[in-house]
């Protein structure tokens, strides 16, 4: 066999390879157990703002008047400890997910503009652990949890003064649906 024909069977072969791979699926129907459906109720609001149009989660994650709306815990400036004033926050969040264990959540810790990137992601990774160490302590489950750090990159306020280091100096809360 010359070097042409070897090239020829070969492209043969892959060509009869690439057609039998595709012939090789099947079609399910509903009635072969497609597609779950989706169910409604009256405790579930849909997530449009950061997430996939159309997912719900439950309304006391959403109502503002619930303190489990509230997802930002904030830090002082070059610090990863959990202040005081959010630790009722935490708890709550804590207790939903120890109630709901089907809920996970995605956490970004965040920083101010000051500071090398590199410092900054490290800062950033230390608050979103620091918060999710505390969530698992009060009962979630850590498979519940990812935390990363998105350091100086998702500011909440453009500004560069105080008052808007100490808004992006913070860790974010996300549920499925909303990442």
């Amino acid at each position: 066999m010359n070097r042409s024909q070897f090239r020829m069977a070969a492209l043969s072969a892959a060509l009869l390879s690439a057609l039998l791979a595709g012939c090789g699926s099947t079609q399910v129907g509903p009635e072969q157990g497609g597609a779950p459906v989706e169910t409604r109720s009256a405790d579930v609001a849909p997530v449009v703002a950061g997430g996939a149009q159309g997912t719900m989660l439950p309304a006391v994650l959403t109502d503002p008047k619930s303190i489990l709306s509230k997802r930002s815990v904030y830090f002082d400036y070059d610090s990863f400890e959990v202040k005081g004033e959010f630790k009722d926050l935490v708890a709550a969040h804590a207790k939903f997910l120890a109630d709901n264990r089907q809920f996970k959540i995605l956490i970004q810790g965040n920083t101010d503009e000051r500071g090398s990137r590199e410092y900054n992601l490290a800062l950033g990774q230390k608050r979103a652990d620091a918060l999710k160490k505390m969530l698992v302590l009060l009962g979630a489950r850590e498979d519940q949890i990812e935390s990363v750090s998105l350091g100086e990159e998702k500011p909440k306020s453009e500004g560069h003064d105080e008052s808007s280091w100490a808004q992006n100096r913070r860790a974010d809360i996300l549920y499925s649906g909303e990442f």
